[in-house]
């Protein structure tokens, strides 16, 4: 394989590495007059409402957005010397073989590209031709930055027999780039297997299992900017969505799809997709647990049904100087007959005025009279047919009927009976509750509850595909809250069974699309890791046995030995120890992260405050000032830094409610590091590391 020179040597022949700076400044050049174009237009004339211009204009807004030329971001990062030429369509308009591939389309005056968006389909072989399968490419060549100047790069021929297969010099220093700041994107270095997820069509849902360092969380937000590319009128009508487990983790991954030029997609976690209530209170494990099983959808069914009754009277409806009078079983039969068909209780509601109006039309036609719908929609809003409605079914206010449900426990015995025991009935009633839905002690799992409810009510509107990461952790009922969202959609659920750290944790890929209502999705798997050292995967992976025996260890295409140091120190001698290795940490380029158990962060706090270290909150983007971020365990999931520093493994073990889910918790933990690992402890290790 043939490497350019590195930064500061001198390029051999004709200094190609000068005749690629050349481009790349012709491409931002090209980009800048395209941003200037977008600038330049104006819509004072435009033709049509206020709403359209506003629409135009909005439209105009974000297009000048997504041409920011990003400095220290490589405009383009590879091209493709193809051994053919290939059709305009999928050159996008290039008449030439050779295309430069990039985080977006720059073309020039002429409307010709001088870089090619990496969505494009004549991009796609950038990251699957191989010399097995050359795709027609002759020649792949890689390019290295420092900053935003072009100082390096990198060929394979793979039309050359004669060339052997070697590690891309450049791929890995992308790979191993210091993580300073928030998440990036990985769209240089994205592997055949992920390109493979990024790419699949839309129409089904993809699953993915993903060890620790694997990308899926990249993976998952490509494939979201892949999607925009190729789906893109589509998407911008039904929208799109990122369900992250907190604010630290969407923090993290916010400048992600901004940085691949897309900057309309929507980021939440769960809880924020169920703000119907203020959440105030916390349950126990074993409550958050109840109320999170999927037996409670049918509970609260019955809790939204409860209230419709049979009539015992007929109506009798006055129009003009008539009356019409409708048989208590006819009356019966419009409400069971509504009630057999399981539409949403809120349409069902609106329906009935109508055709209890209907049936009362044909009582006028049978006495010689000719009503149109006119009259019909003035016999559904007459006093005698509001109040048989409102008798027979009565309007759901979501909040109020949980709310009920949870304070009365008669009411929730009728509605659970058969569905939970009276054990798990006393489990989920509050000890206190609130007089009204504005002081009820809601938490967590009971703003869930609310959001079933309103749907049982009211459909929830669905979006065209929705992301959701650190899947593992949610419980059935939260499937069923994110389900609701894409229901008409398709969705990228990601996550890892070995990392499920809350009492809820799904057993199974196959449990959770069934809550989610996803049963046909495709689960891939993504065992190679890029991020974690192949010496701290190994050592984490010594807890699959104990905490997710189903699993094939994960291993990794980066072997750095000693990024894994283990020291025991005495008690008194734990503080000094941590404080040592959080400096020899900082003194390499990089983020550190100091994670420990919850229990132990105000005290490591005092402590790195009296050591002169400064330290971050998680998903604060850290500075030249501000290298290390102080980690509580509970919120280390989804992170990442160059190096961490683990204090007291056991005391993480300890601070979760059982063993499984603590090993688990510490799995997490082990596994954030992205050059090196350093575990501080007094106590003993857990036996299952050996």
């Amino acid at each position: 394989m043939h490497t350019a020179a590195s930064p500061g040597a001198a390029p051999l022949g004709a200094d190609p590495l000068q005749l690629e700076r050349d481009h790349l400044a012709s491409s931002r050049a090209a980009l800048r007059a395209m941003r200037e174009d977008a600038e330049s237009l104006d819509l004072r004339d435009v033709t049509g409402t206020w709403v359209s211009a506003a629409v135009l204009q909005r439209q105009v807004e974000q297009r000048i957005a997504a041409l920011a030329d990003m400095a220290h971001t490589p405009l383009f990062f590879g091209r493709l010397d193809y051994l053919h030429a290939i059709s305009e369509e999928l050159a996008e308009g290039g008449k030439g073989e050779r295309f430069y591939i990039g985080r977006r389309h720059v073309h020039d005056a002429g409307g010709d590209p001088m870089v090619i968006d990496w969505r494009a389909p004549v991009s796609q072989p950038f990251y699957r031709a191989s010399r097995t399968e050359p795709l027609d490419v002759e020649k792949r060549r890689r390019f290295g930055y420092t900053g935003g100047e072009l100082t390096a790069y990198e060929d394979e021929n793979l039309s050359d027999p004669a060339e052997t297969d070697t590690a891309s010099a450049l791929l890995a220093a992308e790979i191993e780039k210091p993580r300073v700041g928030p998440m990036r994107d990985i769209v240089a270095t994205i592997q055949p297997e992920q390109d493979e997820i990024v790419r699949a069509e839309i129409g089904g849902t993809i699953c993915v299992q993903g060890a620790p360092g694997t990308g899926k969380t990249a993976v998952g937000l490509h494939r979201v900017a892949y999607l925009l590319y190729a789906h893109r009128e589509r998407l911008a009508k039904s929208g799109t969505l990122v369900v992250g487990p907190n604010s630290s983790f969407l923090h993290y991954i916010e400048q992600v799809l901004p940085a691949l030029g897309e900057l309309d997609v929507a980021q939440a976690t769960v809880q924020e997709l169920v703000k119907h209530v203020e959440v105030r209170g916390e349950d126990s494990a074993e409550a958050a647990s109840v109320k999170g099983d999927a037996r409670m959808a049918e509970v609260l069914r019955r809790a939204v049904r409860s209230g419709i009754t049979l009539p015992t009277e007929p109506l009798v409806v006055q129009r003009g100087s008539r009356r019409w009078r409708l048989p208590t079983y006819e009356l019966a039969e419009i409400v069971e007959e509504l009630t057999s068909r399981e539409i949403r209780y809120g349409a069902a509601g609106e329906a009935l005025p109508q055709r209890i109006a209907h049936a009362v039309l044909l009582k006028m036609e049978q006495g010689g009279e000719a009503p149109d719908d006119r009259v019909q929609d003035a016999v559904a809003r007459n006093p005698q047919v509001k109040a048989a409605v409102k008798a027979c079914w009565p309007p759901v206010d979501p909040a109020k009927l949980v709310h009920r449900l949870l304070s009365d426990a008669a009411f929730l015995a009728a509605c659970a009976e058969g569905i939970l025991t009276e054990e798990e009935q006393a489990v989920v009633l509050w000890p206190k509750p609130g007089r009204s839905v504005r002081t009820a002690p809601w938490t967590a799992a009971d703003a869930v509850l609310v959001d079933e409810t309103t749907d049982l009510v009211r459909r929830t509107p669905s979006l065209g595909h929705v992301v959701l990461d650190e899947a593992q952790d949610l419980s059935p009922m939260q499937y069923r809250a994110v389900g609701r969202r894409c229901s008409t959609g398709s969705a990228t659920v990601l996550g890892d069974l070995a990392q499920g750290t809350t009492p809820w944790a799904t057993g199974s890929w196959a449990e959770a699309l069934h809550h989610l209502g996803k049963e046909g999705a495709h689960v891939e798997e993504l065992t190679k890791g890029f991020r974690v050292p192949e010496e701290v995967i190994a050592y984490a992976s010594r807890l699959l046995p104990a905490i997710a025996p189903g699993l094939a260890p994960a291993t990794s295409v980066r072997d750095a030995p000693g990024s894994l140091t283990i020291a025991r120190v005495s008690p008194e001698a734990l503080d000094p120890a941590v404080v040592e290795a959080c400096r020899a940490a900082l003194e390499r380029e990089g983020s550190t992260g100091l994670i420990a158990a919850d229990a132990r962060i105000d005290a490591l706090g005092e402590l790195l405050t009296e050591a002169g270290l400064p330290f971050l909150d998680p998903g604060t983007e850290t500075s030249a000032e501000a290298r290390l971020t102080l980690v509580p365990a509970s919120l280390a999931k989804g992170l990442e830094y160059d190096y961490v520093v683990l204090e007291e493994p056991a005391a993480v073990v300890a601070g979760e409610p059982d063993l499984r889910t603590g090993l688990r918790r510490l799995y997490v933990a082990l596994t954030r590091a992205v050059s090196g690992l350093a575990v501080v402890h007094a106590e003993p290790l857990p036996a299952e590391l050996g």
